[in-house]
């Protein structure tokens, strides 16, 4: 089941890149809505890593370091 969540999620990323691309090329409307989608959760998470680097955690989250 695990194995199945992983690779929906990579799929799903896969497909919000070719996104991307294609709408920086003048694709369809959907595609240009799907790029700024996946480039809004892209930013998100950027931020997010920023923030924990920032306070010190790490991933684990039990406080060693």
């Amino acid at each position: 089941m695990t194995i199945l969540v992983l690779l929906g999620a990579l799929v799903l990323a896969a497909g919000g890149c070719v996104c991307v691309v294609w709408a920086q090329r003048g694709g369809p409307r959907w595609t240009h809505a799907v790029a700024a989608v996946t480039l809004g959760a892209g930013s998100l998470l950027r931020r997010s890593a920023k923030r924990r680097r920032l306070r010190g955690g790490n991933s684990d989250g039990d406080g060693d370091d």
